[in-house]
This record gives C-alpha cells, structure tokens and sequence, in this order.
C-alpha cells in the first residue's frame, strides 16, 4: 500500500532541499560564481527521478520561488524553469532510471541546459542579457557533479528507507 501513513522520509527531502539551498548562496569570490551548479535543480531532479510521487512540478515550483527570494532574481523565473524541467523528468523518468550514470549525466545536461535556457529567455524579455559562453558553465558541471551526487542521494534514501 502506499498511503501517506506508509510513507517516509519526508525529513530527508526537506533536508536535502535546505542544503541545496544553502550551497546556492554560500557565497563565493566573483569569479568562481559562474561555475556554480545549480544545486536545487539538481536534488529536485533526483527526487523527481527517485520518487516522483513525492517531488512533482508543484514542489519545484515552489522551490523555484524560494530560489528567486534567496538569490534576488526575477519572481518566478526560477520557479516556471524548475517546474518545465521537473515535468520533463517526471514524464522521462522511466527511461532515465534505466541509464548508467554517465548517460544519465549527459540526459541531465540537456535537462539543466534548458532550465537556463527558461532563464536566459526571461532576462533577455526583462533587459538583462548575457555576454559570454561561460553562461552555460553550471549545467556543464551540474552533469559532472551528477554521479556522485547520485550516489550521496541514492545512499541516504536507502539509509533513511525514504518512500
């Protein structure tokens, strides 16, 4: 049976989350900002993977809110390209869960260069564009980042029988 009563670790995926968030706004000399990965897409997107019973469309798009506030962006940009991404890899999940972890980074990579898309779309609208190609370096490196932050997530949910 999977009623809410069956269900478990809650706690870890709010936790998970909260983490992301934090290392989202650590702060970092200028340099180094651009290579940050997006680390609240990418915990989203294993959740979505994982158990996408629990982590749909409406928990990133609230987490996307919750970004926008953290980082001082624009309301709801982060919010729609969390949410069109994790739709994507609810409906994708099947499939994805079958790859080995390296072509599940490249898969993934696809997904992140498209949550940036969303965003770089969004500030190109409001007057904000981007001048380097060093704009796509954090979805490069959140599809490196990807297996062992797999691996960490993967591990904890069997640890903490999250279901």
């Amino acid at each position: 049976m999977n009623t809410l009563a069956h269900r478990h670790g809650g706690g870890v995926i709010l936790f998970t989350l909260l983490a992301a968030f934090v290392l989202a706004i650590v702060p970092l000399p200028e340099a180094a900002r651009i290579y940050r990965p997006d680390w609240v897409l990418l915990v989203l997107l294993y959740w979505a993977l994982a158990l996408p019973h629990r982590v749909g469309v409406g928990v990133a798009w609230l987490a996307g809110l919750v970004q926008d506030v953290l980082t001082g962006t624009l309301l709801g940009q982060h919010a729609l390209a969390y949410a069109v991404t994790i739709y994507l890899i609810i409906k994708l999940h099947q499939r994805i869960r079958l790859y080995p972890l390296w072509q599940q980074s490249l898969s993934l990579l696809v997904l992140l260069a498209l949550a940036q898309l969303i965003v770089l779309w969004i500030n190109g609208i409001v007057g904000r564009p981007v001048h380097s190609w060093l704009y796509w370096m954090p979805s490069l490196l959140g599809a490196l980042v990807w297996p062992p932050l797999f691996l960490l997530l993967r591990n904890l949910r069997r640890a903490f029988r999250v279901s």
